[in-house]
């Protein structure tokens, strides 16, 4: 594992009956430690990015993953995605997108944004639960990301 990680997880809800369950799912599997929980779309860009990413040429946070909603307030969930993997250094974060929405469209699209992965919200609490703990088990302790490219390795 790359120590250089702050914060493991991005949870990018504006639920917070949904945030407080995926959060206590994580918990149950010990995966918390490094959480940051954002409320809405421009709040997760500026997590990531600060103020004037496009500008400063650098990632603020860099987190292990995203679990991203799609119906967000200020920025939805499809202009992150796009942000994120079009920025050359961000592009690599893997982003899941944790939705109620089953709609092809925003399934469709979130693909040809760039997503890791689409998954949609179980009713079910337990189901619910066990979806997002099995997420993070996966993209936190099995997945292997590349390590961010350093300055002068960028071309």
């Amino acid at each position: 594992m790359n120590s250089t990680y702050e914060v493991e997880i991005l949870l990018v809800e504006d639920n917070p009956r949904d945030a407080e369950l995926a959060m206590r799912a994580l918990k149950k599997r010990n995966l918390t430690n490094k959480l940051v929980w954002v409320k809405d779309g421009a709040a997760a860009l500026e997590f990531i990015f600060g103020n004037n990413h496009r500008a400063s040429g650098h990632i603020l946070n860099r987190p292990k993953v995203i679990l991203l909603d799609l119906k967000l307030p200020k920025v939805d969930g499809l202009e992150v995605l796009r942000q994120v993997k079009e920025d050359s250094k961000a592009k690599t974060i893997p982003v899941i997108v944790l939705t109620s929405s089953k709609e092809e469209k925003d399934v469709v699209r979130s693909y040809e944004l760039g997503v890791n992965s689409y998954i949609v919200k179980p009713v079910n609490f337990d189901n619910f639960s066990e979806a997002v703990a099995q997420l993070g088990m996966y993209w936190l302790l099995l997945n292997q990301p590349p390590e961010p490219r350093a300055k002068a390795e960028a071309h």
